[in-house]
């Protein structure tokens, strides 16, 4: 079975988290307490922080009470912008190697998808950019025990 790309979902976790605590009076937080909540490696957690850090979204804070703090307004956080920070190419990815261009379905394979894939890719940069960080964090509260 081919596994998902789990980065927007981890980056979006980051940043409602972030938030959460933020909300609460912590402004500092360290890899290690986010990676708590991801239930993941603080390694895992530092690269998508260096990648929201570049995007602008958070910034690494030195000396004493060190860690990362959000600089951006959750609601001006868009998940579009978030997946924009943390992934790199299109949603759907073609063949690693062209296919056999011999065959019907290899010539004819990728035009035919690229033309699915493209009006999937519109629809879901259209959701996401819809949906704001702190929209997240709405609902995750809601989801609350």
């Amino acid at each position: 079975m081919m596994s998902a790309n789990s980065r927007l979902t981890i980056a979006a976790h980051i940043l409602a988290w972030m938030e959460l605590d933020r909300r609460g009076g912590r402004e500092v937080v360290t890899s290690e307490q986010i990676a708590g909540s991801v239930n993941t490696n603080p390694v895992v957690i530092r690269r998508c922080l260096g990648d929201l850090r570049k995007a602008g979204f958070v910034e690494a804070r030195r000396g004493a009470g060190a860690g990362w703090s959000l600089v951006r307004d959750p609601e001006s956080i868009s998940l579009f912008d978030v997946h924009q920070a943390v992934e790199q190419g299109p949603l759907f990815g073609m063949h690693h190697t062209p296919p056999n261009e011999g065959c019907p379905v290899g010539y004819g394979i990728q035009p035919a998808l690229r033309r699915v894939y493209g009006g999937l890719e519109e629809a879901v940069r259209q959701q996401l950019a819809q949906t704001s960080v702190a929209d997240v964090l709405r609902d995750v509260l809601a989801q609350q025990r």
